[in-house]
């Protein structure tokens, strides 16, 4: 049997958070090893334009704002691998998790940067226009249709808080929602109700997104009357909520009820001692990159005191 590779730092994900935290963990000599998982990048990678993050004047693409974080990352020392993270066990130190269903390692310290996926109505055209028009976040993305009409589909109080974000931004804010009800708290349905740039279409479901290479409407059904009918948009958000990426950790590790990891307020601790977590698998209120990178620096410090702690550093 092949000797198992023991690793000081281990950081599984490589969003914002996992790239942030191997850069500090490099600098302080932790030899962070990184493992970057099923969508290197993470959600950025599929991103287009990203226009608001601190010191791109101009703005720039999502993946190739990522690869200057993996650069960074691995100029700095870390050791950035493919891979994902298929088990993990938590219950002892060090830490074990295997990789690829093929090879365990052991780890001192892990940080969890597994981030999020925007969960999506599963048409091929919405597939096809991510990016082009079709986007799973109106705070990163709404800016880019200032003066113009779209549509958003969803009933929780995030897509109700996002049709009012675009009410603001945009001459008209169509509103898609499945029943005769919203799920948003009392108060947030009653600001979209009297907001007058958005329209509720009620008992009502996206058919398809339409347009040949970006957005230009978007075909709803009525579930009562079966009625169709086309709505000219040049965008369209769907916020029907987000899935953690935290399934193999389940049992391991407190969460919430949406499989969030919880973390003690103002630091990245996991209720287990040396693991970590950062970015959107950790934060469900504000997912943004900039959150993200900012999380994945707390859990890099974290996880060096927690060493240095225990005299592995």
């Amino acid at each position: 049997m092949d000797a198992i590779e023991r690793i000081s730092c281990l950081i599984i994900g490589s969003g914002p958070a996992g790239y942030t935290a191997a850069i500090y963990a490099a600098r302080a000599n932790l030899k962070p090893v990184l493992y970057q998982g099923i969508q290197p990048g993470g959600q950025l990678t599929i991103t287009t334009e990203v226009e608001n993050y601190p010191g791109y004047a101009d703005g720039v693409q999502g993946p190739e704002m990522m690869l200057h974080f993996e650069k960074q990352a691995t100029r700095m020392g870390a050791d950035i691998r493919y891979g994902l993270a298929t088990k993990v066990d938590f219950a002892q130190h060090p830490f074990k998790v295997e990789i690829d269903e093929e090879k365990w390692l052991e780890a001192d310290a892990v940080i969890i940067a597994t981030g999020a996926s925007a969960k999506w109505l599963g048409l091929e055209s919405e597939q096809r226009l991510n990016g082009f028009g079709v986007s799973a976040c109106a705070v990163c993305d709404g800016f880019f249709f200032r003066g113009k009409e779209v549509a958003i589909v969803g009933a929780g109080d995030t897509a109700a808080e996002e049709a009012l974000y675009l009410s603001k931004l945009c001459t008209k804010v169509h509103m898609i929602v499945r029943k005769e009800a919203m799920r948003a708290s009392k108060v947030m349905q009653d600001r979209v109700i009297n907001t007058p740039n958005i329209q509720v279409y009620w008992n009502s479901e996206t058919d398809e997104v339409l347009g040949e290479k970006t957005v230009n409407a978007v075909r709803i059904k009525n579930n009562k009357t079966g009625e169709k009918q086309e709505i000219p948009v040049s965008g369209f958000f769907v916020a029907i909520g987000h899935q953690p990426n935290s399934a193999i950790f389940q049992g391991q590790i407190d969460m919430d009820e949406a499989g969030y990891i919880k973390t003690t307020p103002g630091s990245s601790r996991t209720n287990i001692e040396g693991v970590f977590a950062a970015g959107d698998v950790q934060d469900k209120i504000y997912r943004q990159a900039v959150t993200a990178a900012g999380s994945g620096c707390m859990a890099a410090l974290d996880a060096e005191r927690y060493l240095g702690a225990k005299g592995l550093h």
